[in-house]
């Protein structure tokens, strides 16, 4: 149940909500979980526009966009980490239309610590989700 928090200067995404709405599911097939409602409503992505000036590197250059997934510990592996970061390099570029963001792209993964998801007022650890996550399958199944 990822979140994800896209920033770029203000216009770079023509529609914000597709591209928040289309992190998430990149995000949540990557990380290959059940498709349950537990997972499609807690995985979102959010995206701040910030002015233009108020983004640089070290040598002054701005028109960067930067991803941060944070994800429950263990949630991506070394393969979903790699995929997970190409497609959301893709997916920055194709949503501004503009391929040489493929290189000013940023995605920083960062996990929880232990203990440290919060979700339905609880601070979840990885084995409480699981568990959650059976639950709500079992019920699922009836």
């Amino acid at each position: 149940m990822p979140m994800i928090d896209i920033y770029a200067a203000a216009g770079t995404f023509p529609d914000p909500h597709g591209l928040a709405t289309e992190a998430a599911r990149v995000v949540k097939a990557v990380e290959q979980v059940p498709d349950i409602p537990m997972f499609a409503k807690n995985t979102a992505a959010f995206v701040h526009e910030m002015p233009a000036a108020a983004i640089a590197n070290a040598d002054g250059d701005g028109g960067y966009v930067r991803v941060q997934v944070l994800t429950n510990a263990g949630a991506l592996d070394r393969e979903k980490q790699i995929a997970v970061t190409r497609q959301l390099t893709d997916l920055m570029a194709a949503a501004a239309g503009d391929p040489t963001l493929l290189d000013r792209t940023w995605v920083l993964l960062t996990e929880a610590a232990p203990g440290g998801w919060g979700l339905w007022g609880h601070a979840h650890t990885n084995e409480e989700i699981v568990g959650a996550a059976r639950a709500e399958i079992a019920k699922l199944r009836g």
